[in-house]
């Protein structure tokens, strides 16, 4: 089975080395695609050093510029082959749409939608891909998780009750591209945000969509249900030079159609209490999800609020170690395709990104808002992103000091920024 890859960046490459980590079937990366040479360069080396043969990448098969994509496509396999998606979500359904067309599987990363017109695209081009029989996996690794998958199954049983209220938390220092200052002078505005993609809100949703994400569907997994609405507040602090178009931090109030209550908690700032975590708090007890990170998840449950060992009354096995996740969905993606059976994460996913622009976009606007006006919003931050070019204008534009616009809550009511 033969895989290619667009956009090679951390994750990208992460994703190439657990689809070759896959036991069940031999895999082989064949070709690579970004808009910068240096990120192919990078990753070919890492890879073909950790893997060898597994990596047969000629020069002729690495492909530079914004229709690389549509390149290393060409090299696959209908029907047999997989195209791994890696590049900023805000170019996700344009490369999905060209994926479908060549009859090819997919991996893509999470989130893959950043507003209510791109998230409307991508779930009717799930159809359009089951239509034609192809797998396709979303990095939405958690679901993969075989304790959480425990965890969930108690929960439907009962042992913990009604689901209340639930909370979670995404808090550390910046992370990866959050913050950035100035672009250097001469550099394209357009690579400029490509590189930079987690500041601004058009190539990723930024922090919010890109980071809280799995915090946040993995809070929905176990209501087994999506927000109806979202009231939020956030803020900037200690700005200094960066421009960037991220809050420092977030407090997200979802309601769930039963009235209960998720509360998501995001601040990337630097000498702060750290938290990543998330709870289910339940008529009969207590759930943790997550407990440190993603992986793994410690989950656990206990008998009443207070998480002491004294009330413990279920935990994951200690014996032997979790299994990876992120190398599950991979076994889970390849076994579908093998065995010819119905996978297609792409609508959960949507609706998990979409719960994400819900939160992000009350926060920046200061506005109640439901899930249906996300999902039937017109407000797009990237409309010509599949004809975006080195030298044209990039979907934001600095002002005559070099700073990006930026959401103001109360001011600005109906669009982020």
């Amino acid at each position: 089975m033969h895989i290619a890859v667009a956009g090679p960046g951390g994750r990208g490459t992460g994703a190439c080395a657990n689809a070759l980590s896959v036991e069940s079937a031999p895999m082989k990366l064949v070709a690579m695609a970004d808009v910068f040479d240096s990120r192919i360069k990078s990753a070919y080396e890492g890879l073909k050093g950790k893997f060898g043969d597994k990596v047969d990448v000629s020069d002729d098969r690495k492909f530079v510029g914004f229709d690389g994509y549509k390149k290393a496509m060409d090299v696959l396999r209908p029907g047999k082959d997989i195209i791994i998606l890696t590049t900023p979500p805000a170019f996700r359904w344009v490369m999905f749409k060209a994926a479908i067309e060549r009859g090819l599987h997919v991996f893509m990363e999470k989130p893959i939608a950043v507003d209510g017109p791109s998230g409307r695209r991508m779930f009717d081009l799930a159809d359009q891909a089951a239509a034609k029989n192809l797998k396709v996996g979303v990095g939405l690794m958690i679901r993969h998780c075989k304790t959480r998958q425990e965890l969930f199954n108690r929960i439907k049983e009962g042992q913990i009750g009604d689901i209340i209220a639930m909370r979670a938390y995404r808090m550390h220092g910046p992370v990866a591209s959050f913050r950035s200052t100035r672009k250097p002078e001469g550099e394209s505005e357009t690579l400029f945000q490509i590189r930079r993609f987690h500041s601004f809100l058009w190539a990723s949703g930024g922090c919010f969509s890109d980071y809280y994400i799995h915090n946040i569907d993995e809070c929905c997994w176990m209501k087994d249900a999506w927000p109806v609405s979202a009231e939020a507040s956030g803020g900037r602090h200690f700005r200094g030079d960066n421009v960037d178009q991220n809050f420092d931090n977030y407090s997200v109030e979802y309601t769930f159609a039963d009235g209960s209550k998720l509360f998501f908690y995001g601040r990337c700032m630097e000498g702060c209490n750290d938290a990543f975590a998330s709870y289910a708090h339940g008529s009969k007890g207590l759930a943790v999800i997550s407990s440190n990170s993603h992986w793994p998840s410690s989950a656990r449950i206990y008998k009443s609020q207070k998480m002491t060992n004294a009330d413990i009354a279920w935990r994951a096995p200690k014996e032997g170690p979790e299994l990876d996740p992120y190398q599950v969905e991979w076994q889970d993606l390849v076994d579908a395709i093998r065995n010819n059976t119905p996978y297609n994460e792409v609508k959960r996913a949507v609706q998990a990104s979409l719960t994400c622009v819900l939160g992000r976009k009350a926060a920046h606007t200061g506005q109640k808002i439901t899930y249906d006006e996300i999902w039937n919003g017109t407000e797009e931050l990237a409309p010509n992103v599949e004809n975006l070019t080195a030298d044209g204008p990039a979907p934001v534009m600095p002002d005559a000091d070099g700073r990006y616009p930026v959401p103001q809550p109360g001011l600005k009511k109906n669009t982020e920024y």
